[in-house]
């Protein structure tokens, strides 16, 4: 088996891009997401609403390779305000526990100059591991 792309039904196209990779020996990788939504829009604009959306969409992408919350093994944060997210810890750790739950996989946050997209506040890449049997 070759490497399966992930894309949840009903998300607009991935441009230049795959939102998720299944390798054959079920690691999962899911590129960076930020806090819009299916169609590529920005419903919050604050950092916890780009959060929860954040989250919610890598479990998408675990969910459409048939994985949980509890197969996502390390999470990449790239946050463009150190000083935002560290305001909003207490509820950075309760909108997590909100979708991803008790799973608290090996995580890195790095605090970025810029994101691409120009709305975005926050980007998470994630890697799970998706068993097969």
């Amino acid at each position: 088996m070759s490497n399966q792309i992930i894309h949840p039904d009903g998300w607009a196209p991935a441009k230049g891009y795959a939102n998720g990779v299944l390798s054959a020996d079920g690691v999962l990788y899911v590129g960076g997401q930020i806090g819009w939504t299916a169609e590529q829009v920005f419903e919050a604009h604050d950092f916890i609403g780009q959060m929860e959306q954040t989250l919610r969409n890598i479990l998408a992408v675990v969910e459409a390779a048939g994985g949980s919350a509890a197969d996502i093994t390390r999470l990449t944060w790239f946050v463009k305000s150190k000083k935002t997210y560290l305001a909003h810890q207490a509820e950075v750790g309760q909108a997590y526990r909100k979708i991803l739950g008790r799973n608290f996989p090996a995580m890195s946050m790095l605090v970025v100059a810029d994101l691409i997209e120009d709305e975005a506040l926050l980007e998470i890449e994630a890697t799970a591991h998706i068993s097969k049997g």
